[in-house]
């Protein structure tokens, strides 16, 4: 088995022991944590709606959906590491978690350089398809490039804390995005509500607490000796882990992708269909609903982990135990949510601004829109099951058919053709939500959920 002296610093066994014991002590860290990390934009668009009006609203509500899917892409291909890590911790494998650590790290570093040049160059013509409001161009494409800057910081932070997750670990990453993002409300408000900085400055103060939990995430690692030094002949790559991170992660990363861009397209849909106090009324509607689904892609990132290490040691009882424990949870959490915002939406609305017309159409929205609510929990937690057994393929095929077929054409059918406006734009978020839902039942019937598709070798490593 893996050295139990560093088992103890970094990680924890999710092999052994009483499955919800484990999942409520690796989940409640990591709810917190995605609580917490939500929280960036969130402030950025309390503080900004507060202090700005609605046009830097809509910036920051435009730029993050941005930056949203480069953020969502690389959660995505750090899946496949989480994956990995998590299975060869359940067989012992430590040779391979090494290699596969030092490869998706060397990865990410590579990926951010490329993909944050790349985006220089296309941020506004991108601001231009998804129809930004001309009110609020200037601002978005401001909040943007700065946001830009701290891609390696995104990616970075999104990566170290999943390896910290697959080996079990879910306390560290919450004390260091605490600190972040206390760091970055303090910096929204001197920059934003002080020096009215705008949404400007509220990406200034992301990008800035992104890289001090970064900073800190690299220094806990290297205290407690980490499989990773972070020195510079320690980046390299190992091509049989880089395949089967691109084998288990890619499917997740394109997942992601498509599902981010379709909520964009969804997006230039708003744009047209009401302009900037539309865009800022659902941008609004879109940060209570990241809080409301935190609880519940928590638990569905726990599963992951639990059901990675279960799967790799043979122990594929425990992750079905786990996934219907973290269900329920699931639908407990959600269905409350539910049931407040379509009660006192307005109030829920108001924290982020006093604007009549943000508000009516944030309303309409969300009344529609909310009813994904009830379909959620079943779909993040028995996908966070099916990727912890590597069936990424089989999620990934599912998100397209939901987002193509689905998402998107539904949005524009009822919103669009049929003239119902933002009300016809939220109807279609749940319909996707449905296909998806209806889809897994199949897969679940067909019984190959059972195959671990990471095969591998048990080494067992001193």
């Amino acid at each position: 088995m893996v050295n139990s002296v560093y088992m103890a610093k970094i990680g924890d066994d999710l092999s052994q022991g009483n499955v919800l014991t484990k999942l409520v002590f690796f989940s409640l860290p990591f709810l917190a944590s995605n609580f917490i990390q939500s929280f960036y934009t969130v402030a950025d668009m309390l503080i900004v709606g507060q202090f700005c009006g609605t046009d830097s609203m809509s910036a920051v509500n435009i730029g993050s959906q941005v930056t949203f899917i480069l953020t969502n892409t690389i959660i995505g291909l750090s899946m496949g590491g989480t994956v990995l890590i998590g299975q060869y911790m359940g067989a012992g494998n430590h040779t391979a978690l090494k290699q596969v650590i030092t490869t998706l790290i060397t990865m990410l570093v590579l990926l951010s350089i490329v993909i944050t040049i790349i985006m220089f160059f296309l941020r506004v013509p991108i601001l231009r398809l998804i129809q930004t409001p001309p009110e609020s161009f200037v601002e978005t494409d401001r909040f943007l490039s700065v946001t830009l800057t701290g891609i390696i910081f995104i990616f970075g932070y999104n990566a170290l804390a999943a390896i910290l997750r697959g080996m079990g670990n879910s306390k560290q990453p919450l004390y260091f995005i605490t600190i972040s993002c206390v760091t970055n409300v303090i910096l929204d408000l001197i920059l934003v509500a002080i020096f009215k900085m705008g949404a400007f400055g509220a990406a200034l103060a992301t990008v800035s607490s992104q890289a001090l939990s970064v900073f800190l995430c690299i220094q806990y690692m290297i205290r407690n000796n980490f499989q990773f030094d972070f020195k510079l002949r320690s980046f390299k790559i190992y091509g049989d882990q880089l395949k089967l991170i691109f084998k288990i992660g890619l499917p997740t990363c394109i997942q992601n992708s498509i599902t981010s861009i379709s909520f964009t397209f969804i997006t230039a849909m708003v744009n047209v269909v009401g302009g900037v106090t539309a865009s800022a009324g659902v941008g609004a509607a879109g940060k209570f609903n990241s809080f409301a689904f935190m609880p519940t892609q928590a638990m569905s990132a726990s599963i992951s982990a639990i059901s990675a290490q279960n799967y790799g040691a043979g122990r594929v009882d425990r992750a079905v135990h786990a996934t219907r424990i973290g269900t329920i949870f699931s639908v407990c959490v959600t269905y409350t949510f539910f049931v407040l915002i379509m009660i006192f939406p307005e109030p829920v609305l108001r924290l982020f601004g006093s604007d009549p017309m943000m508000i009516e159409d944030g309303i309409l929205y969300i009344h529609s829109s909310a009813y994904d609510f009830l379909l959620i929990p079943f779909v993040f937690c028995i996908n966070g099951f099916l990727i912890g057994g590597g069936h990424t393929f089989f999620t990934l095929m599912n998100s397209i058919m939901s987002a193509i077929l689905l998402r998107v054409p539904v949005c524009y059918l009822l919103g669009v053709t049929f003239n119902w406006g933002l009300k016809g734009v939220g109807f279609g978020i749940p319909a996707a939500s449905a296909g998806v839902l209806i889809m897994i039942i199949i897969f679940l019937f067909t019984g190959r959920w059972k195959q671990n598709i990471i095969q591998h070798s048990p080494v067992r490593s001193a």
